[in-house]
């Protein structure tokens, strides 16, 4: 079975890819090729594909292919982790330093000498270590730690694999590069192939031990079956675009609020409610900062706040700002096709401004608009009186229509029938009227 792996390596790849290397074990597949052009990808996407392989009875092997193809960054550790690793001619592999983590700290001012043989971190004047310094060494000591990890990995890898360790460390401390030819000189890999029919006759009586034993492959004349990306790995592959899972989560707040202000629509809240899930689903998949997932869910909050609440735009204008800051720190890592352009930023936050605008106008015309249901609806409605009044020496009461229903009706003043009266007040099954000449002269 052939799975491709192109462009970078996210968490529609790892499913897709695992997934795959799992219905293979199924289906009693001899041997799975991973066809690989990548320039690397997510930590933890990798390091699932990772578990995968290695945990898997049936022979991996990883072919960079085809030519002009590489398997940067993850895409080495990938191709040391596999059971064989292959290249085609004119294809690369290495530059596997990490880049998920930001040094902020570089570019800044240089560090100052030591003073007076103190300690270089530390202010002879205070005897406190500097701001930003201490923020400098923090990042560096981050820094160190990833790569520390991130070495002791692949190495852990080539160990397993009986491939070039020493090579494999230089290619995370000084992301080195290798050619194919230069590849498989040094051990780092095991053969070259032109393209999968010869990769199936040079595997060819070849023995493998996996997490099963030692397996001889058969793959001499054996059918290649190719798994192509399905629908399923599309839609996670777009949704997990972070510019897309943004949009996902502004919608479905939107949706919401729409729904919220105008009952009954259905579809602003069935439409919302989906995308919002999608795109928490979106973002839990993904190498978030949650210092920047919190900024926008507390924008998104003043946003709402702001439809309800007569704060003059003041709450709105923080949510806008929130939710800006909040998107620009949403994803952690430097990984290329994983941020989210400014633009995108800049055009959501305009939509959200424009969009809160009109429904919070559309909400305060609606509290404005006379009561047209209720009790309260019937104070000042005319009506006709439908029998004269009989008193009772203290008050006079009848029978009045008001809005073609039969009322019990008060009046402190004798009515008959057929005299037209306005509802004044209400208590209980009754209503307390006045003769309408009696409210109308004066306005």
């Amino acid at each position: 079975m052939v799975i491709p792996v192109t462009g970078v390596i996210g968490p529609a790849t790892a499913d897709f890819v695992s997934g795959n290397i799992v219905r293979a074990q199924k289906q009693g597949a001899q041997l799975i090729v991973l066809q690989m052009d990548t320039p690397g990808g997510l930590d933890m996407s990798m390091r699932q594909i990772i578990q995968t392989i290695l945990a898997s009875p049936i022979p991996v092997a990883t072919f960079v292919a085809p030519g002009g193809a590489r398997a940067a960054s993850a895409g080495t550790y990938i191709l040391y982790a596999s059971h064989i690793a292959a290249m085609a001619p004119g294809t690369n592999l290495g530059a596997a330093s990490p880049v998920q983590i930001r040094i902020s700290g570089q570019g800044g001012p240089p560090r100052r000498p030591p003073i007076n043989n103190a300690p270089h971190d530390i202010d002879p004047k205070i005897g406190n270590t500097s701001a930003p310094e201490l923020a400098s060494d923090s990042e560096s000591t981050l820094r160190r730690k990833q790569i520390q990890d991130a070495a002791a990995y692949i190495r852990g890898l080539a160990q397993l694999r009986g491939r070039n360790a020493e090579w494999a460390e230089r290619a995370v401390r000084e992301a080195v590069s290798l050619s194919s030819n230069e590849a498989l000189t040094q051990k780092v890999i095991d053969l070259t192939a032109q393209d999968i029919p010869d990769l199936m006759r040079k595997l060819d009586g070849r023995q493998v031990t996996t997490a099963n034993g030692m397996h001889v492959l058969h793959t001499g004349g054996a059918n290649i079956l190719t798994r192509e990306p399905d629908n399923r790995t599309r839609f996670l592959a777009v949704i997990t675009d972070p510019g897309t899972a943004l949009i996902l989560l502004l919608v479905g707040v939107f949706g919401l609020i729409v729904e919220f202000t105008q009952p009954g629509l259905l579809l602003p809240g069935v439409v919302g409610g989906i995308c919002l899930l999608l795109g928490l689903s979106a973002i839990q998949m993904l190498p978030i900062n949650y210092a920047g997932l919190g900024l926008i869910l507390l924008g998104l909050g003043f946003l709402v706040a702001e439809v309800f609440l007569p704060t003059f735009g003041v709450v709105g204008i923080g949510g806008l700002i929130a939710f800006g800051f909040g998107a620009t720190m949403l994803i952690d890592t430097d990984l290329p096709g994983y941020g989210i352009p400014l633009g995108l930023i800049v055009g959501l936050a305009a939509f959200a401004a424009v969009f809160i605008y009109f429904v919070s106008s559309a909400v305060l015309t609606s509290r404005k608009r006379p009561i047209v249901s209720g009790a309260e609806q019937l104070l000042g409605s005319a009506g006709i009186m439908l029998s004269d009044m009989q008193s009772d020496g203290v008050i006079n009461e009848g029978w009045a229509r008001v809005h073609s229903e039969r009322w019990r009706a008060q009046s402190p003043l004798p009515l008959l029938q057929g005299q037209r009266v306005r509802v004044t007040a209400r208590t209980g099954l009754i209503l307390n009227v006045v003769p309408i000449n009696e409210v109308e002269p004066g306005g």
